[in-house]
């Protein structure tokens, strides 16, 4: 049944040309009762009515206005040769309540102007003789409602057909948002992973250099420092793992894991362990943390481990053999403050300005990254006496 639905839905003119045969057998045997015709018209100027209708009812969706046009041009036909109302003069029906639900605004107003004053006119020119003056009023009245109720049929058509459309357009503007706000989310969501594979690798892959240009530096002169910096590397690699692997396990939707693979994200509490980590690749580092700790949101954590992690990996690659550090964690009442310094000789201009090439100065576009996304403030730059500093403001409460 649905595909005969189909069918007919994509073939319109092929159901209307079916209706206009019906009608106009209808016609022909009207015609074939009275061979003398209707009126003082012959009967093959009747039968030349009736197609001229039927063919206007078949060809009625593709040129609404001109069969229109063609019907209202019949029924004057009929009033100059004076044929009274044919069978097939029910198509000027249908023309009207198809002009009202497809037809052009002037098609419409036209159909709706004519059709109230067909009935009128036709009462006018063929009168009933058994009813009185009064009777023929009644009786066009009467036959005025059929074309009003054809004309409200297609308007409402028409308006039903136009809200499903501006129904169908919403929801595709939708499915396009839906669409547009997905890529964003995507897009959002590959710049935080790559920021954490950042901060995860260049922390830990600089450590692991450091120790081990260390340990082949000491190598035959001191074993056992060769052998600690070894443990430290392997250690760091670990480290440097299971935070992959975390990872590696957001990317892996619909996956549960239970066992404890993945770590948990970094916190504030992990930033001594981060420094501890740091002092043991020979970088001198003094570590305060000033108010009083308490939990924070674990963006606003996350955030301040990445910074203070970024930061003294910048100070490992650009400080110097001597430099030294120094890392300050503030407790507020309305967010957290963020301190790390050295005295070495600080990044190239073009890393904290430009943003670097190559993959160079990326750390520091992802500080700021993070930093507005808690909707916090950062300042980085070279000392006055020399060496680089990074500040941080993180805010407890999100920006609006």
């Amino acid at each position: 049944m649905q595909r005969l639905y189909e069918f007919l839905r994509r073939h319109p003119t092929g159901v209307d040309s079916f209706w206009a045969v019906v009608l106009l057998m209808v016609s022909f045997v009207g015609l074939a009762s009275d061979m003398n015709g209707a009126g003082r018209m012959p009967g093959v100027g009747v039968a030349v009515f009736s197609v001229i209708a039927c063919l206007a009812v078949a060809l009625r969706r593709k040129w609404p206005e001109k069969m229109l046009l063609l019907m209202a041009g019949v029924g004057l036909a009929q009033l100059i040769t004076d044929v009274s109302v044919l069978p097939a003069d029910f198509a000027m029906l249908v023309l009207i309540c198809t002009v009202a639900a497809e037809g052009a605004l002037w098609a419409r107003r036209f159909a709706l102007v004519g059709g109230l004053l067909a009935a009128p006119i036709s009462q006018i020119a063929w009168p009933n003789p058994f009813s009185g003056v009064w009777g023929n009023i009644l009786i066009a009245g009467f036959t005025m409602v059929p074309f009003a109720l054809a004309w409200v049929l297609g308007d409402s058509i028409r308006t039903r057909r136009a809200y499903f459309a501006q129904l169908e357009e919403r929801a595709d503007r939708l499915e396009r948002e839906r669409e547009a706000q997905s890529k964003v989310a995507v897009a959002a969501e590959r710049a935080r992973i790559a920021r954490e594979l950042h901060d995860v690798v260049a922390h830990n892959v600089s450590v692991m250099v450091v120790q081990a240009d260390g340990a082949a530096y000491v190598m035959d002169t001191a074993p056992d420092q060769a052998k600690k910096a070894l443990e430290t590397i392997s250690g760091t690699g670990r480290q440097a793992l299971a935070e992959m692997r975390r990872l590696l396990g957001v990317l892996r939707t619909g996956e549960q894991r239970e066992s404890g693979e993945y770590v948990p994200q970094p916190d504030v509490e992990q930033i001594d362990e981060l420094v501890e980590q740091v002092r043991s690749s020979g970088l001198d580092i003094d570590f305060r943390i000033e108010g009083t700790p308490r939990p924070l949101p674990s963006g606003v954590e996350l955030t301040a481990y990445r910074i203070v992690q970024e930061a003294l990996t910048n100070t490992r690659k650009h400080g110097g053999a001597n430099a030294g550090a120094s890392v300050r964690i503030v407790y507020f009442d309305d967010g957290l403050g963020l301190l790390v310094e050295d005295d070495g000789q600080g990044a190239p201009h073009e890393l904290y300005e430009d943003g670097g090439a190559d993959g160079r100065g990326h750390g520091l576009i992802g500080m700021r990254e993070r930093v507005g996304m808690v909707g916090g403030t950062l300042d980085a730059g070279p000392r006055p006496g020399g060496g680089f500093r990074i500040s941080a403001l993180l805010p407890l409460k999100p920006a609006h």
